[in-house]
């Protein structure tokens, strides 16, 4: 998330995910999605600036023939064609692309993806990273030998017996044919305890659309960019006596970068397309997507630059469903309660200047989080409670899991109570927000794929839901920092609630 904002999420019911689906939903072939490059010839105004957009179009050839030398005609550039779902990346520094291009015959939806011009998209983790030193690296790994861990760090990981997953590992750490893929700012393949469970040929840098399978492409750029390798430690760091393990120590994990490498960290629609058809066309299994799609918060339908976007992105994940891909998405960390009504938004646009304005939840949705078959998830502590920051609503949180809260204390030798994990230049900290809760539940997805190896996504969400535990609603009022101000309002019951979803997920379930 850019300078760590924190993320809004709106309320979807069931309801709505099937009138979106009917809307903007299909789902595509089966067949390979892998993108035709090429380049417009129109020239471009040199006073305008120069934007992305993404034209969605009917998915017969000829329509796409058609659809393209409409855009080299109204001044575009084609960046990238994935023909399979119908989705053009173009560049334009024509100001009447958009309206142009939506008139013309196949196109069915088109629109800019930003709202600054382009130049040379935002996690869901709450607050700065605070980093191991050595001094507590070494009372942690002392506690580790004593309590007779595997590894090192493992003492201060409060997550992993949170949820089974240290007694499932005894049993099945997962299987080397399952990959997670980290939609994410990059992942640091070098560090020693991801190096042993990391797929170069699933990973790529999809930043601006286009797949670039350049062997180092996937890396971060700084240390700044340290998000995507938290995530990839918590998913799949190997029990190897280094560090930290991860939830499913034994499967392959993947990076497929999105971010931009500026310190604005943005995720643009069109990276995301390129992520989710990559995955889908590389034989991922899952995939973990920490973030919103920036620069909307809320894409609203009745806007056509951000109904494009939505309508892109839907495609693109949907195509991953299709060829077997689980997608898993974070709530947000605004303590939103998402089965509300209205909420208002003062973040978008985020990639130039913001206003506020109030989103109909049924009208405007964050995406990737409420497509429809994504699964979202919600954050909890130590002591199982809701985090103090994390989004809620019956009817959208599927399951919840570890994400870490600072005033839930664990015992442990650090105290902390955010997740440890990797980070980048052989590193480890702590970080906490629904962008570690979503990792644990990829990671226990993909232990239930290795169980169930031809289980389709919809059997592993399925899954995911009856084999979590639901603490059910707490019986006192929930009241984080005890003002004696309610904080939420926990609605539901035993079996599925507004803070819980279907439960916590259970990782040694999952291996049994």
């Amino acid at each position: 998330m850019a300078h760590l904002r924190t993320r809004r999420r709106l309320a979807l019911a069931v309801p709505v995910v099937l009138s979106l689906t009917a809307s903007l939903g299909f789902l595509p072939s089966a067949a390979s999605a892998v993108p035709a490059v090429e380049t417009g010839t129109a020239a471009q105004a040199a006073d305008a600036p120069n934007l992305a957009y993404v034209v969605n179009t009917r998915l017969d050839h000829r329509t796409i023939n058609s659809v393209k030398k409409a855009i080299n005609a109204a001044g575009g550039t084609i960046v990238v064609t994935y023909e399979k779902i119908g989705v053009i990346v173009v560049h334009s520094a024509n100001p009447d692309f958009g309206p142009v291009i939506r008139k013309v015959h196949g196109v069915q939806s088109a629109g800019a993806t930003r709202t600054a011009p382009l130049s040379l998209a935002s996690t869901t983790d709450e607050g700065a990273v605070q980093y191991l030193s050595k001094d507590q690296a070494a009372r942690t790994a002392k506690a580790s030998a004593a309590a007779g861990d595997s590894e090192p760090l493992e003492a201060d990981q409060w997550d992993l017996p949170a949820i089974g997953a240290d007694k499932a590992a005894k049993i099945n750490p997962g299987s080397k044919s399952v990959t997670v893929a980290v939609i994410d700012v990059g992942v640091d393949d070098t560090h020693p305890d991801i190096a042993p469970n990391f797929s170069p040929s699933q990973s790529a840098n999809c930043v601006g659309g286009k797949a670039d399978t350049t062997y180092g492409a996937w890396r971060p750029v700084d240390s700044g960019h340290y998000h995507g390798t938290h995530v990839a430690g918590e998913i799949a760091a190997a029990r190897n006596g280094i560090g930290v393990a991860g939830v499913a120590p034994g499967v392959k994990v993947s990076g497929i970068t999105v971010a931009e490498p500026d310190s604005t960290q943005l995720f643009y629609p069109e990276s995301v397309v390129c992520a989710f058809v990559f995955a889908a066309d590389h034989g991922v299994e899952i995939t973990n997507n920490s973030y919103y799609v920036d620069p909307w918060l809320y894409n609203c339908m009745d806007d056509p630059d951000q109904r494009a976007i939505v309508d892109a992105v839907n495609r693109a994940q949907l195509y991953a469903q299709s060829k077997g891909t689980l997608n898993v998405a974070a709530a947000g960390n605004s303590n939103d309660d998402l089965d509300s009504h209205a909420l208002v938004d003062t973040s978008s646009p985020d990639d130039s200047t913001a206003t506020t304005r109030t989103v109909d939840p049924h009208e405007c949705f964050d995406v990737p989080t409420q497509l429809p078959g994504v699964v979202t998830v919600s954050s909890v502590g130590v002591k199982k409670a809701k985090s103090y920051f994390s989004s809620y609503g019956k009817g959208v949180i599927d399951v919840a899991a570890p994400g870490g809260d600072a005033l839930q204390i664990p015992d442990t030798p650090s105290k902390n109570g955010r997740i440890l994990s990797t980070l980048p230049n052989n590193s480890y900290g702590y970080l906490q927000g629904t962008s570690m809760a979503t990792p644990h539940v990829a990671a226990v997805a993909a232990l239930l794929k290795s169980t169930h190896r031809y289980a389709s996504p919809a059997q592993l969400q399925g899954l995911l839901k009856a084999e979590a535990d639901n603490p059910g609603c707490p019986t006192e009022p929930y009241d984080t920092n005890g003002d004696g101000v309610v904080d939420a309002t926990c609605v539901g019951g035993k079996r599925v609630n507004g803070f819980y979803g279907f439960g916590i997920v259970n990782a040694l379930r999952a291996v049994k």
